[in-house]
């Protein structure tokens, strides 16, 4: 790949993480909140809200392996689902990044 198709494949990712994680928290954050359905998921597991995450994106992660396991077998996927999954597994670990931080800050200890 050369440097002027990398270039456009990070930008364009870049514009769908910001895209994604800002819709998506007008979706699921509660009272100003962005990460409140993983502290909400917390309390009923007794799990730390990082481990709420990555059970989220586990499925995410599980699919891409699929994608990778059916290359294996010469079948490509379409490039919508590359770029959906690759999309969900970065915004998952973005929001594992914040909550870790969120943490590191001082906030709610869940």
């Amino acid at each position: 790949m050369k440097e002027q198709e990398f270039q456009e494949v990070l930008q364009q990712r870049l514009k769908k993480i910001e895209e994604t994680l800002g819709n998506k928290a007008k979706e699921y954050a509660a009272e100003g909140d962005k990460l409140h359905n993983f502290n909400v998921g917390a309390r009923i597991t007794g799990q730390i809200r990082e481990k709420v995450l990555w059970g989220f994106a586990l499925k995410h992660y599980i699919s891409f392996m699929d994608i990778l396991d059916n290359m294996e077998l010469g079948k490509l996927p379409s490039e919508a689902m590359v770029d959906e999954k690759i999309g969900d597994l970065i915004n998952y670990l973005v929001l594992v990044e914040a909550s870790i931080k969120d943490k590191l800050n001082g906030e709610l200890p869940y």
